[in-house]
């Protein structure tokens, strides 16, 4: 027996806390390089700044994934990590504008990506609890819909603030301006309301509920050993790990590639010690099973991390390095004190705002064209269309041209929080939804540490103080993520394209 059909307004509340989270997602994704830059940062500091994100996100999504799976509690499962995440991310919100010191922004940076994380996991396998195999495209649209409106909302509070409200988008040199200190305000309270809103307007399927429908098993405990894959290849991972380390430290390269290279060798104990634990029979812990459903991941979901990997790489390559291309290559400023650098990061907000704009717009249409065309071909496409969009800045001057760009990233932006998700959740064991979208988050923290602890030294080497240059990276691995996404399995969606 599948889930019953949900209506348009059930859709809207399990989703609308998605809302306010892109908000204050946005608020940073479009602020916090201005912030930096603000505070003292150089262009070739901002990816090591950056990498808070992709740090937390790779520690607490898996985790939470894990522990929601095993929640239940008067709230539900899920809408515990909702409000507890909504709660920590506003108050990071409130404070980041009073951050009178680059290491405070930094420090901050990651509180509010470790809470938007708390928060974010549990939608993505929010969507799959509630709703049956025929709405779930739709379901993922309708919160990729949220998601771009919150965007659109975060992006061009700045701007908005500035030219309506007439509050100052300057400040004397180490101040945040005024209007971007605003902007963080209103954005802390509607990521609290938004989110307060689902957790009041929904109520969770019961474990009970969820074994009548059908497909589901509970977790009652932890998994037997003779449950467990074995996690292999630890060594390798380690000795990588010590690989990088040696040639930082032989070839004097940037500091930020230790980061790497402990990930890589503190991956590779992990499985080392899980797999003893594991053989010795040893209790079973969260490390061990957490482990264990990474190594057993399904060949979809392996490629479509893949697709990912490259997706995030190019996506986040926009986010650290749009503010300085964009006053620099188009607004021809490099001073963070002067107008002429403001009023092109005031533009880049209006850009986020396009993209994120044509990303809740194309998601109505998306499951009618997934439907008709297959998600794999759907997702090519739209990959296509975002490589286009970045390649797009290496040879546009006028800065009101780059809203043709954004169109294309925009398209790319929707497909990427939709198509992936709908193809994965129908894919996956439905008693493990939290664990293995916390798994699947991996793939896209991955290239954003990456990039976080690369594009530095890559920025330095090749193309110092021209960061134009990073918009043809980027639209190289977006292509590459189209190239790979059209190797997935081709077949026919039985269920249609549901309805929104």
């Amino acid at each position: 027996m599948d889930k019953p059909k949900l209506g348009f307004w059930q859709l809207w509340n399990i989703s609308f806390g998605f809302f306010g989270i892109q908000i204050g997602f946005a608020l940073q994704g479009a602020n916090v390089s201005r912030i930096f830059q603000t505070l003292g940062a150089s262009i070739d500091d901002l990816p090591i700044l950056w990498i808070a994100g992709p740090v937390t996100g790779l520690l607490v999504q898996p985790v939470v994934g894990y522990l929601s799976d095993r929640t239940w509690t008067w709230l539900g499962r899920r809408r515990p990590y909702f409000l507890a995440g909504a709660i920590l991310s506003t108050v990071a919100l409130f404070w980041f504008p009073h951050a009178g010191a680059l290491w405070v922004a930094a420090g901050l940076l990651w509180l509010l990506d470790a809470s938007i994380n708390i928060s974010m996991e549990p939608f993505r396998a929010f969507v799959g609890d509630m709703l049956g195999r025929a709405q779930r495209t739709a379901g993922y649209a309708f919160q990729t819909v949220f998601i771009g409106a919150g965007a659109v909302v975060a992006s061009v509070a700045p701007i908005v603030i500035t030219q309506y409200l007439g509050v100052a988008n300057t400040a004397p040199e180490g101040v945040i301006p005024p209007s971007v200190r605003y902007a963080f305000y209103a954005g802390g309270a509607a990521l609290f309301l938004a989110v307060l809103w689902t957790v009041v307007s929904t109520r969770e399927y019961s474990p009970d509920d969820l074994e009548r429908q059908g497909g589901y098993e509970r977790i009652s405990g932890p998994a037997g050993h003779e449950d467990l894959t074995v996690p292999q290849g630890g060594v390798w991972w380690l000795l990588a790990g010590i690989l990088v380390f040696a040639l930082v430290a032989w070839f004097d390269l940037d500091n930020p590639l230790y980061i790497l290279g402990g990930g890589l060798a503190a991956f590779g104990l992990a499985q080392i010690v899980s797999a003893a634990r594991v053989r010795r029979r040893a209790k079973v812990g969260a490390l061990s099973e957490i482990l264990s459903d990474l190594h057993a991941m399904s060949p979809v979901m392996k490629r479509l991390a893949v697709v990912q990997f490259f997706s995030w790489f190019a996506l986040f390559i926009m986010w650290i390095y749009a503010t300085p291309v964009v006053t620099q290559h188009q607004f021809g400023a490099a001073d963070p004190t002067s107008q002429a650098y403001n009023d092109g990061a005031d533009w880049v907000g209006v850009l986020f705002a396009v993209y994120n704009g044509v990303a809740a717009l194309y998601a109505f249409v998306l499951p009618w064209i997934a439907a008709r065309l297959g998600r794999p071909v759907t997702h090519m496409l739209n990959l296509a269309a975002g490589a286009a969009g970045y390649l797009s800045f290496l040879f546009i001057s006028d800065p009101d041209l780059l809203i043709v760009s954004m169109i294309g990233v925009g398209i790319a932006w929707a497909s990427i929080l939709t198509m992936p998700y709908a193809i994965l959740c129908d894919a996956l064991p439905q008693n493990k939804l939290g664990i293995y979208m916390g798994l699947f988050n991996i793939f896209i923290v991955l290239p954003q540490l990456l990039v976080s602890t690369v594009m530095g030294s890559v920025s330095s080497a090749f193309f110092p103080g021209a960061p134009i240059w990073s918009m043809p990276i980027a639209a190289a691995f977006m292509l590459a993520a189209a190239v790979v996404a059209a190797g997935l399995p081709r077949h026919t969606d039985p269920y249609g394209a549901g309805e929104v």
